[in-house]
């Protein structure tokens, strides 16, 4: 059996270059807005008032339940948290 490297986990879970990058912003999207809100200290109620959305949908954010949110969803929710995105685009390696 051939050995395989992969960049992030990503490359090695979905089926294209394209799905991959898709799942590695949004999810280091989910992990920086996570980090955030848990660093207001705040009950789940409060954070999720902060962020305009339901303390369910809020439980499912901080569940890392990364399935449930778009990357659309995840951009508003982190200028919701105050936090700024960038998108660095590359060339392919």
């Amino acid at each position: 059996m051939e050995r395989q490297s992969f960049d992030n986990v990503w490359d090695a879970l979905e089926d294209t270059p394209g799905e991959a990058a898709n799942m590695s912003m949004r999810s280091a999207l989910l992990i920086a807005i996570e980090q955030k809100v848990r660093g207001w200290q705040v009950t789940q109620s409060e954070a999720a008032r902060r962020l305009g959305i339901t303390q369910p949908r809020l439980n499912d954010l901080l569940r890392g339940r990364i399935a449930n949110f778009s990357l659309d969803a995840l951009v508003g929710l982190a200028a919701q948290a105050g936090l700024s995105v960038r998108l660095d685009i590359a060339d392919a390696a």
